[in-house]
């Protein structure tokens, strides 16, 4: 499943769609020049346990190390699976 990514006025999500329908989403804003703020993750019920929310996380971080982003996760499930995964937790913002 492709993962994309939309931001439009300080404001952005990855998202994942299947036959026009989005199955999973994280949202995230920006926090000044050098910080995003993932405040939610969703998936569909039908996909959940699969790790599609993983897949959206370590998105994120992908896009956070290639923009030299640091994360600050305020959504509980993004904020777990950062704290759970020790090659995310350079991201973190301090």
């Amino acid at each position: 499943m492709e993962i994309n990514r939309e931001e439009s006025e300080g404001k952005g999500k990855f998202f994942i769609e299947e036959s026009g329908k989005q199955i999973a989403l994280m949202t995230y804003k920006k926090a000044g020049a050098d910080k995003i703020v993932i405040d939610h993750t969703e998936v569909d019920e039908s996909l959940q346990g699969e790790g599609i929310g993983n897949d959206l996380v370590e998105a994120s971080v992908k896009f956070a190390r290639e923009n030299n982003l640091k994360i600050v996760a305020t959504c509980p499930f993004a904020k777990k699976v950062i704290d759970e995964t020790p090659e995310f937790q350079k991201i973190l913002a301090d």
